[in-house]
């Protein structure tokens, strides 16, 4: 089974930037597209952004959309997403996955990191 490990978040002010990992182990990682998502407390996982197996193609859905960009390091095994212009609204706890399609529900997730946009 595929491993995820996310990192990088932390607390930003508004306004700010923040580049988030997830580094993968345990498969092909160039055979997957990649996933990021995030879940405010009380609230449900939501995606984020996708990249295909590739790199060549991205998709984006909600607030983020607009200011942030997914990319990844095939080499690294890693998907980063990198978001600017940062609010409040975006505090949440953001994790990656595997193979992201409407509607898919996934019985494993890291950890996620931790993001908190806070003057």
């Amino acid at each position: 089974q595929v491993q995820l490990v996310e990192s990088g978040g932390g607390l930003v002010q508004p306004g700010g930037s923040l580049r988030l990992s997830c580094t993968a182990s345990g498969g092909t990682f160039s055979s997957y597209g990649m996933g990021w998502f995030r879940q405010v407390p009380g609230g449900e996982r939501q995606f984020v952004a996708a990249i295909t197996r590739d790199g060549g193609s991205t998709y984006y859905l909600g607030s983020l959309k607009g200011r942030s960009t997914i990319s990844r390091d095939n080499a690294k095994n890693t998907v980063y997403l990198h978001m600017n212009n940062l609010q409040p609204e975006d505090t949440a706890v953001y994790y990656c996955n595997i193979d992201p399609t409407p509607g898919k529900t996934y019985d494993y997730w890291g950890q996620g990191t931790q993001v908190t946009v806070s003057s």
